[in-house]
């Protein structure tokens, strides 16, 4: 009796309508992934398959930033865009500006707000690229003397990935990972000279594909390409103490020189102002 009493009640009970249901949702279901989405079609219409690619390309020597994939950079991109053609729209009219002036602030919100997070991604990849540029020769030199103390190729990598920090050793790991996995030796290095834009990495991951195809022992071919990678460090350190006096020029000339000029002239230039004022 009690459950054909709860089944007739169940059955007079009011049921929620589809809006109380679309309500009831997270505010994040019902409203931030529905505009999440809208952004991300529509940086996809106006980026390119290449594009697309590139991002993908990029976002790959940037070390793939936790959270950041393509789709996610193309809506950034969508939105920065358009917060650009808003700030363009609405500031110039508040200064009173004139219209050239507000068609080139509108243009250039939204260039500005297109490229800013492309510009931010070539930013990370270039630092991390320098990163693993400069920690190369050290890594190397640790993996010469893993090899030459009797460990394998593989165990010595991991020593020098478990030893060392920085993106170098990342990259060292899901290397390690992939074969772990069951990807062969060469194709994980393929993989890392790929996902890197490093010139001296490739030239080494190169090397190293030579030497296991050919038979070479590697812990003659690891001597060589530490050596080399040593003097390649050493070699863009001087090119980079050749540069500097190139890079100080114009703040020599537009900054420390007027100062100088002011402080050494200003008293003479006052003084001779004086006297050339005096009533005679």
């Amino acid at each position: 009796m009690r459950r054909q009493l709860g089944t007739v009640a169940s059955l007079g009970s009011r049921q929620p309508s589809v809006r109380e249901q679309e309500l009831n949702r997270p505010f994040v279901d019902r409203v931030l992934d529905p505009t999440v989405a809208w952004f991300v079609r529509l940086g996809r219409r106006f980026t390119p398959d290449d594009g697309v690619q590139r991002i993908k390309s990029r976002l790959d020597q940037a070390g793939n930033p936790s959270g950041w994939d393509a789709d996610r950079l193309l809506g950034v991109k969508a939105l920065a865009a358009l917060v650009g053609l808003l700030c363009g729209l609405v500031g110039p009219p508040l200064l009173n500006a004139s219209a050239l002036v507000w068609i080139g602030c509108i243009i250039g919100g939204f260039v500005l707000g297109w490229y800013a997070p492309s510009i931010w991604l070539y930013d990370v990849a270039a630092r991390r690229s320098q990163s693993v540029r400069r920690n190369l020769p050290d890594a190397l030199d640790l993996l010469t003397i893993s090899v030459e103390s009797g460990l394998s190729f593989d165990a010595a990598l991991s020593q020098v990935a478990t030893k060392t920090t920085g993106p170098l050793a990342g990259e060292f790991l899901r290397v390690l990972g992939e074969i772990q996995i069951g990807t062969g030796r060469v194709e994980a290095m393929r993989a890392l000279a790929e996902r890197t834009d490093v010139p001296e990495l490739r030239s080494f991951i190169g090397a190293m594909i030579q030497a296991d195809a050919f038979g070479v022992p590697i812990a003659g071919v690891l001597r060589v390409q530490a050596k080399e990678m040593r003097v390649k460090r050493s070699q863009r350190a001087e090119e980079q103490a050749q540069k500097v006096p190139v890079k100080i020029l114009f703040p020599l000339i537009f900054f420390l020189l007027p100062c100088l000029f002011i402080v050494i002239l200003g008293p003479a230039a006052i003084s001779a102002i004086e006297m050339f004022s005096r009533p005679r």
